[in-house]
């Protein structure tokens, strides 16, 4: 658990995982650019923080989350395993019977308690200062590449409600700067925020919106987590730092907002207002997203602490810091896709297919066809519906190692027997599809091949040496002078 966005800066310089930068640099391309140098560094490069950046007072954070090293120090553990066994055990499919079980669960229901948000006692160090006469032009804001329609804050906790339930949402939408009280607010169509927006304006209501800039990570994670429809972020957020989020409400809208925060944005998103063009933008695929029409974000109120960090980040081409935010979701949600498909034993988003293009899964092979069945059940799957390429191989093969997989792939299908073609949702950011937001979906079945899915021959055993002999040329081989195993 970090009290505050500088604790983890702290504690990243004290891990040797932080740069700071004290010359003066342009929040307008040229931090993008050395930041985006760095993301691409082997392991990711360090974390930088820019002490004095062009046009604002507020020192900058990127680059937070970059490496497996530092995405595990931000939520709280040495390594993301734990949270994903905890996460498992947490999750498990059997129900206690005797009496030892049902107090062998008390822990978890415990940590479960201890996640759940609550009211902060006393003045909220996010609001420290507020300022009623908003100008978001003293923010560092990042201009990330030269045809972006403008500088866009890019780390963003978004917080809105649902005006029929009252369910909270926490998501991570770009914001385009627009003027000194008005940003863009992209809602996709896909998105909960938008939903909310939708009923909103049936209801002729305005959206009131808070913008969490700062505080502890894991909460900045947690708005980026697939999480099923109408479960609180925010208890994400406390199950990863083993404590519940303290809130507080805000000055001038009925939100609350984590206490923890650098800055919060306070305002409202109106759904009679007609929709502003937001974009261009140099987005995680690493092309430009188009101009397009989304509704605008009017700021009525900024509270901060009295010294502040500001978060950001750059997409782009990857790998880049978002790679490692997109890889702790794949690890952390396995046990939940395995409570609905416990026949997949793992799974690989490729940082290089940007998580919605394709899809890696290993199964355990249970019947004729199951294959096909996978490839449904992931395109019925939350934002895994997004998927445009899902490949299936046998639970042997290790998704992970992607020359592997492309050789077990490419011996293993007849094209005309073991791809389909299918259609459905696309992520409206997606370019190649005819029509934005719908398109083409392939699946590839490289699994082993039984008679009952027309298989005539037997299949082919892999070619591996025996054990022993592996181990007796292990012994051997420094004595050979043969360049050292790698």
């Amino acid at each position: 658990m970090y009290p505050s966005l500088s604790a983890f800066v702290e504690r990243l310089e004290a891990a040797g995982e932080l740069r700071r930068v004290h010359r003066e640099c342009d929040p307008n391309l040229e931090i993008s650019e050395i930041a985006g140098r760095t993301m691409k560094l082997a392991g990711g490069g360090p974390a930088l923080l820019f002490e004095r950046v062009r046009g604002s007072r507020f020192p900058l954070l990127i680059n937070a989350f970059g490496s497996q090293r530092r995405r595990a120090l931000a939520l709280g553990v040495d390594d993301l395993s734990e949270h994903a066994r905890a996460l498992a055990e947490l999750l498990g499919p059997e129900l206690p019977g005797t009496l030892w079980e049902k107090l062998a669960m008390l822990p978890k229901l415990a940590r479960v308690a201890g996640a759940l948000p609550s009211r902060a006692r006393g003045a909220a160090p996010c609001q420290e200062v507020v300022e009623r006469e908003v100008d978001l032009r003293a923010l560092p804001i990042l201009t990330c590449w030269p045809k972006d329609g403008g500088p866009f804050i890019t780390l963003p906790v978004v917080i809105s409600h649902d005006p029929e339930t009252g369910a909270r949402n926490l998501g991570m939408y770009r914001m385009q700067l627009l003027d000194a009280r008005t940003t863009g607010m992209h809602w996709q169509a896909h998105k909960t925020g938008m939903r909310h927006f939708q009923k909103a304006r049936e209801r002729g209501k305005r959206v009131e919106v808070a913008v969490v800039l700062g505080g502890d990570p894991a909460i900045t994670y947690a708005a980026t987590a697939p999480l099923p429809e109408g479960v609180d972020e925010l208890v994400l957020a406390g199950f990863l730092r083993r404590r519940g989020v303290e809130l507080s409400p805000c000055k001038t809208i009925s939100v609350e907002v984590p206490a923890c925060a650098d800055f919060v944005l306070e305002g409202y998103v109106d759904p009679t207002e007609p929709l502003i063009d937001e974009g261009p933008f140099g987005d995680h695929t690493g092309y430009y997203t188009p101009r397009d029409a989304y509704p605008a974000f009017h700021v009525t109120c900024v509270t901060r602490r009295r010294d502040p960090s500001y978060p950001a980040t750059v997409v782009g081409r990857p790998p880049m810091e978002d790679a490692y935010l997109g890889k702790a979701t794949e690890r952390l949600f396995l046990p939940l896709l395995r409570m609905m498909l416990p026949e997949l034993t793992d799974y690989n988003l490729p940082v290089e297919g940007v998580f919605h293009n394709m899809a890696i899964v290993a199964i355990d092979k249970q019947y004729p066809f199951h294959g096909r069945k996978i490839m449904h059940a992931l395109w019925g799957m939350g934002q895994l519906m997004f998927t445009k390429c899902v490949v299936v191989v046998d639970k042997d093969v290790n998704v992970h190692d992607v020359a592997e997989v492309a050789w077990r792939v490419l011996n293993n299908i007849d094209p005309k027997r073991d791809v389909m073609i299918s259609d459905g949702p696309y992520d409206v950011l997606d370019h190649a599809s005819c029509t934005v937001g719908f398109g083409g979906k392939m699946g590839i079945d490289a699994t082993a091949k039984w008679k009952e899915e027309g298989y005539e021959r037997s299949w082919p055993e892999v070619a591996t040496m025996s054990p022993e002999v592996q181990a007796r040329v292990d012994r051997l081989w420094p004595e050979l002078g043969i360049e050292a195993r790698r």
